[in-house]
């Protein structure tokens, strides 16, 4: 184990973070490229890449970029120095039949299985975060994941009760009652017990990296808050009820909050966080404010994970174009919060 109890306490602790490279047919690879490059993320963390050299190396070749590569076993074997990419392998694959921009069964096996790898070090303690490149949804099918995505796959395969979903934007720290599911699902699926639960779970995860009372607002559903019933009940019967029986249980929690201002005053840093309703109730928000440098983490975790906020950009994969702040900001991001799970 890398990290020992008195590395963790001492002040301007680097914890250990991997990046996965997701489809290797997509923009991973170049962006992967373009974080280990940044001394930004070398300052804030001790990062690796679980991936393929072969892959990386093609990516290099269209960045056009000499890298120096250390290959590695195990997070241990890490130099951890700026300028040599330390990459872990997960095992030997027919890298040259992977095309750029297409689905395909070999490229989704390598994202599930770099997946999985980054979930046995997590188990085993051998890291503090994982920040997550985006993968392909057709791609992983293809090899038998039936979960939808990233959230889902780190949940069941961690066996943990729930998985929070939190987007950081700037001040803003938005969770979600729901992610991929219809609106008129997400509408029905936000009832009390549900609301009160994701409350509930937010308190207890703020207060793991130091905020001692976080306060919550709960954003509403309707327009205007539903004005009374006259444009929807579910603020009456649903959320006011939930806000009160955090209250209740000693949860700084306010709300529903109209949600066409909530996420504006939120954007101060007036709340700790904010509980949006359904997925682009946030997600709208957040990208609204800065596309960029919004990204995903996921609390709820033996340890914390975090993803870039876009796709897998099939149309400029292996063009040289990609952007590569999001996936920095991410690495910076889960690195940051996983160094305050550690000092709280």
């Amino acid at each position: 184990m890398i990290n020992t109890a008195e590395n963790k306490s001492k002040a301007g602790f680097h914890p250990v973070t991997a990046i996965t490279m997701g489809d290797p047919a997509g923009i991973g690879p170049e962006i992967v490229i373009g974080t280990m490059l940044s001394r930004e993320i070398h300052a804030c963390c001790r990062p690796f890449v679980i991936g393929s050299r072969d892959i990386m190396e093609r990516a290099a070749k269209v960045l056009k970029k000499e890298l120096e590569y250390n290959i590695i076993q195990d997070p241990s074997e890490a130099k951890y120095e700026y300028g040599t990419i330390d990459i872990l392998e997960t095992g030997s694959y027919d890298t040259v039949s992977i095309e750029w921009g297409k689905v395909q069964k070999a490229a989704g096996q390598m994202a599930v299985d770099w997946i999985m790898k980054s979930i046995e070090l997590g188990m085993a303690k051998k890291i503090d975060a994982v920040s997550t490149c985006p993968i392909h949804k057709e791609a992983i099918k293809l090899v038998g994941i039936k979960e939808p995505g990233h959230t889902e796959i780190y949940q069941h395969q961690t066996h943990s009760p729930y998985a929070l979903t939190m987007f950081s934007c700037h001040k803003l720290r938005v969770f979600f009652v729901s992610r991929h599911m219809s609106l008129v699902d997400a509408c029905r699926y936000a009832t009390k017990d549900v609301v009160l639960e994701n409350v509930i779970n937010i308190d207890k995860e703020l207060k793991k990296i130091g905020i001692k009372n976080p306060l919550i607002a709960v954003a509403g559903l309707n327009p205007h808050n539903g004005d009374n019933g006259l444009f929807g009940t579910e603020e009456i019967t649903e959320l006011i009820p939930a806000v009160k029986e955090a209250q209740k249980l000693g949860i700084n929690a306010v709300g529903p909050c109209p949600a066409d201002s909530v996420f504006h005053i939120g954007k101060s840093g007036k709340y700790d966080a904010i509980l949006s309703l359904y997925h682009d109730q946030g997600h709208i928000a957040c990208k609204t404010l800065d596309f960029e440098k919004s990204v995903t983490l996921t609390f709820g975790l033996p340890f914390i994970r975090s993803s870039v906020d876009h796709g897998t950009a099939f149309d400029i994969a292996g063009k040289g174009i990609a952007n590569e702040i999001s996936l920095i900001e991410s690495t910076k991001v889960v690195s940051e919060y996983a160094a305050k799970q550690y000092v709280n």
